[in-house]
């Protein structure tokens, strides 16, 4: 039996129907930006595998610190005890996180590093004697699977099956030069009852939810409005962190800054799962007590692991590399071509572009939409050119390891070109 049949067999995918029409392909190695399946056949993996891998696939760098550590401690309670490489982390992150980021609190992704920064806001009200439990979160967001995380992203086909059983969110757009006014009038409405506990937001660029692009500026100005009423502000950096958006934090291009930070995705270089929700001295101190009642009881078994940790304090090191800082400009400037050339083409719409991240639409007959049937389309056909792209419905998007070359990215380019004029 072949791989691909003992995986049809034994396996459910996630986000993928049961009777695909699509085989899910055996990856037996990677290399850079290159995956390889059990045919020898190579792919360019030109989504990061989900958004994660920053500086390609099996770097001898991180695999050396990974080895040396499994050979030290894999992993020890974090309730009681601690490691070193949790402590060098955590103090190396509070070093690049904003300013007023004075702790770091570790989950297993980012569906749980959002949970944790929803449990912390709300508990933060209650050990200060305030009972607040309404979220602010923007329309077409996505923070995660579970269900705390779910009840803060926009209703949609992630969603549907449970909305009943979800926790009430007032859901207000993304902040454009046309709306601003509108939108701090909103926030207004909502928070007269004095109820609201936190506003959570994807700074700049919201990743499953169309890779939509809105301005810095505006998003400043939002975040000064909600803070002056006595709101927390959660900044979802799970996709957005480590120069997704040219920036070490999306955050970096506004002055607001936000009271606690999810982390995840690049946060290991793509190579082992952690989450990370970092909170201001504020949050600190509603915790900071005897009172057992006022304990935050979160965590989970592989809390701070210490191989997940070295990962993440290698894939820092690599980021800080002056080599690494040359590919994201040089990623950054071959997106900007490329996206006069997508300008040009007439089934393209509204090409962007925010540091290493290019997304467009392509024009059908269908709404947009996850479920444009233009998808497995495309889809097949990027997979067959040997080029990893996965339509978010009819929305195209680049997200590439930051080791990728400039021939490799310019195949991409290409491969985009030669399927689009395939189905114009």
């Amino acid at each position: 039996m072949t791989l691909s049949e003992k995986d049809k067999q034994f396996i459910w995918h996630p986000y993928t129907p049961l009777q695909s029409v699509i085989e899910n392909i055996p990856v037996v190695s990677g290399k850079g930006a290159l995956l390889y399946d059990e045919n020898g056949k190579d792919y360019i993996d030109a989504v990061s595998s989900w958004y994660v891998n920053l500086h390609g696939h099996s770097h001898p760098y991180i695999a050396k610190k990974l080895f040396e550590q499994a050979n030290k401690l894999e992993h020890v309670i974090f309730a009681g005890f601690t490691h070193q490489p949790a402590i060098e982390l955590a103090e190396r992150l509070i070093g690049i996180l904003p300013s007023n980021q004075k702790k770091i609190f570790y989950s297993d992704n980012g569906s749980t590093a959002v949970e944790v920064a929803i449990k912390m806001a709300i508990q933060y009200w209650l050990n200060k004697g305030e009972k607040r439990q309404t979220i602010i979160a923007f329309e077409n967001s996505y923070h995660g699977d579970t269900f705390g995380a779910m009840s803060v992203s926009d209703r949609s086909i992630f969603t549907n099956p449970f909305n009943d059983l979800l926790f009430e969110v007032k859901f207000i757009p993304t902040p454009d030069t046309h709306n601003i006014d509108d939108l701090i009038k909103q926030v207004d409405i909502i928070s007269q009852q004095n109820n609201v506990a936190a506003f959570i937001y994807e700074p700049l660029l919201q990743g499953t939810g169309s890779m939509r692009i809105y301005p810095a500026n505006e998003l400043n100005q939002l975040l000064q409005h909600i803070k002056s009423k006595n709101i927390l502000c959660i900044a979802d950096e799970v996709l957005t962190g480590f120069y997704r958006t040219g920036k070490f934090f999306a955050g970096d291009y506004i002055t607001e800054l936000p009271d606690l930070v999810c982390l995840s995705k690049g946060l290991t270089g793509g190579t082992m799962a952690l989450g990370v929700t970092s909170c201001s001295q504020t949050i600190v101190d509603a915790f900071d007590t005897t009172d057992k009642t006022n304990t935050f009881y979160h965590g989970h078994s592989y809390t701070a692991n210490p191989l997940a940790c070295t990962a993440a304090l290698a894939s820092l090191d690599l980021l800080q590399d002056d080599a690494c800082l040359k590919n994201i400009n040089r990623i950054e400037e071959q997106h900007s071509g490329f996206i006069k050339e997508l300008q040009g083409i007439s089934n393209v719409e509204n090409p962007r572009q925010l540091g290493t991240t290019l997304a467009f639409e392509v024009k059908t007959n269908s709404e947009h939409s996850y479920t444009n049937p233009i998808r497995d389309i495309i889809y097949k056909k990027f997979i067959e050119n040997g080029v990893i792209l996965r339509p978010l419905g009819n929305t195209v998007y680049i997200f590439p390891p930051y080791c990728i070359t400039e021939a490799q990215l310019n195949k991409v380019y290409l491969v985009i070109k030669t399927v689009l004029s395939q189905i114009g």
